[in-house]
């Protein structure tokens, strides 16, 4: 338990860690400010500005010294340390930084496997149209457990959509078992997918006959042509269908060939053939592949 620094906050007196009440009201302060939204390197600014010493006793902060106070489990609490933070604020802080490291693309690191999550930015909920994420519940504690949530589930700190929770564990059942159904029958592959229309695109058109009327005007030096032409090739990407369902069935089919049933999750397989995974509240899943086929399964 003797170890080199103590953490912000506690002190020892007669070789037990007690709270240093000063500093503890400077941690209480450090999550309550990140949780109401204020970003790491501003809390680090403003406890430089007011001269408030850090664990080292120097007026001196940074987004990283603010980082290890609100990822440090001890806050709350064990056999040793005195509960500083409640389990459930604690929860809430690194749920925080997850989602604000996926904002800023740090949740996908070639080199640190620990922060790549396969699943990020493929699921989505089929009820309510937003995201899932993953959400770490008690963490840093034995009971630790990662759950996928819609990013809807609480807003405001309401419940607003109620789509299921899954575990990494009932995603990979599913793939692996529509895996298997295609490779059991890999003619599934291809059977086309109904085309939707394309919509009618009202900027486009109107951008093309403006630009039309400068042209039958003759005003082709003019200055406004050219950023008119630009937006319309805008607008008409936009809405322009790219129709490579040959080339995603073919590449689908490469990544299955070859490959025997499967008895465990293949990520690289998953990555490769998998657009998107819709998941229901009846306890469906919704696979779309990269050619646009759907498979549904359940979980």
């Amino acid at each position: 338990m003797m170890q080199r620094h103590m953490p912000m906050g506690y002190k020892l007196v007669d070789g037990k860690v007690q709270l240093d009440e000063p500093k503890v009201a400077i941690v209480k302060k450090v999550f309550q400010d990140y949780i109401s939204g204020t970003s790491t390197q501003a809390i680090a600014k403003q406890l430089t500005q007011m001269g408030v010493l850090n664990a080292n006793n120097k007026a001196s902060w940074n987004h990283g010294s603010i980082g290890k106070i609100l990822e440090n489990v001890k806050y709350m609490g064990d056999e040793f340390y005195p509960q500083m933070i409640d389990a459930e604020l604690f929860e809430q802080v690194q749920n925080r930084r997850k989602e604000r490291c996926e904002q800023l693309g740090r949740s996908i690191q070639p080199n640190n496997p620990n922060r790549q999550y396969v699943f990020t930015g493929m699921l989505r909920c089929g009820e309510c149209g937003e995201i899932y994420r993953k959400y770490i519940e008690h963490a840093g504690r034995k009971t630790e457990r990662s759950l996928w949530k819609c990013k809807k589930y609480i807003y405001k700190n309401r419940v607003c959509c109620r789509c299921s929770f899954l575990t990494d564990e009932q995603i990979e059942k599913a793939f692996l078992d529509t895996a298997n159904k295609i490779l059991a029958r890999i003619q599934i592959l291809d059977r086309k997918c109904k085309k939707e229309p394309i919509p009618y695109n009202h900027k486009f058109h109107e951008l093309d006959q403006q630009i039309k009327e400068l042209e039958a005007e003759g005003r082709y030096s003019s200055k406004e042509l050219p950023a008119l032409i630009y937006e319309r090739a805008k607008a008409f990407y936009q809405t322009a269908q790219i129709d490579d369902y040959d080339y995603s069935t073919e590449k689908i089919k490469q990544a299955f060939s070859g490959i025997q049933p499967l008895r465990e999750f293949d990520k690289e397989l998953f990555l490769t053939v998998v657009k998107q995974v819709t998941i229901y509240a009846d306890h469906r899943l919704m696979f779309e592949f990269i050619n646009g086929l759907t498979m549904e399964a359940q979980y």
